[in-house]
């Protein structure tokens, strides 16, 4: 499947594009499933300034705005391509960035981690718990996980078969933008080039995604999207909502 789990809109402080803007470069680019993704901060702050001076403990209705913005759009396109309705989540401590306790994200189709090898998270490495607390399907996005896990003295088997049993996918982050200064990840080439890493994924059976990450329309180039994808499927590897 042609799919690519990792997009920004204006949601994000970072983004800039409507969430239709976004949606009709995916088609364009041939993409079949598209997952929206803006950051849980800008979702629920909304304000750069709020963000910025004002300490927040709860985002009132924005969530659920979001979610029902991103569902009207998955109505829009029924038909042309499969929407899913994510939210990536900050776990670095300080500041507004890390999603209020109370707040309940369960109704998202998924959602993705990002921060989880910052020694500045609270993590602390343990996706696990954090997953259970998100009460949906979450993945783990822009890491390089087999190298976070060496770093750790963490066995990369034990690991990823404890993801592929709780659901929790990784994401290949292909990101080529202005936005991340045309920086790739290098924990992608890695991976493909990595016949051990590729056997564990196999092995354990754990999920893996592809994003792009995009911030701008002008910069999508989901032509990055269906090399990767292709990669994924000619290994025999499990991508995540893909129908058995």
């Amino acid at each position: 499947m042609i799919q690519d789990l990792h997009a920004h809109t204006y949601y994000s402080f970072c983004g800039r594009d409507n969430p239709e803007a976004v949606v009709e470069a995916a088609i364009a680019a041939g993409i079949s499933l598209l997952g929206f993704n803006d950051h849980n901060y800008g979702v629920g702050i909304v304000d750069l300034e709020t963000f910025k001076k004002s300490k927040i403990t709860g985002y009132g209705r924005c969530l659920k705005r979001y979610f029902d913005h991103i569902t009207a759009i998955k109505k829009l396109y029924a038909g042309k391509i499969e929407i899913l309705r994510g939210i990536e989540l900050c776990t670095l401590k300080e500041g507004n960035y890390r999603l209020p306790s109370e707040e309940d994200i369960s109704f998202f189709d998924y959602c993705l981690i990002e921060n989880l090898d910052d020694p500045d998270s609270f993590l602390e490495g343990d996706i696990f718990s954090y997953a259970e607390r998100c009460g949906c399907k979450t993945g783990i996005a822009h890491t390089d996980l087999f190298g976070f896990l060496k770093s750790k003295g963490w066995d990369a088997e034990t690991y990823f078969s404890n993801m592929a049993q709780k659901g929790i996918f990784w994401e290949l982050n292909v990101n080529y933008d202005s936005t991340h200064k045309f920086r790739e990840h290098a924990y992608v080439e890695a991976f493909f080039a990595s016949r051990e890493q590729q056997e564990i994924i196999l092995k354990t059976g754990a999920e893996v995604s592809v994003g792009f990450d995009g911030h701008k329309v002008e910069d999508y180039c989901g032509s990055r999207v269906v090399d990767y994808c292709r990669r994924l499927e000619r290994l025999g590897i499990k991508q995540p909502f893909v129908k058995k």
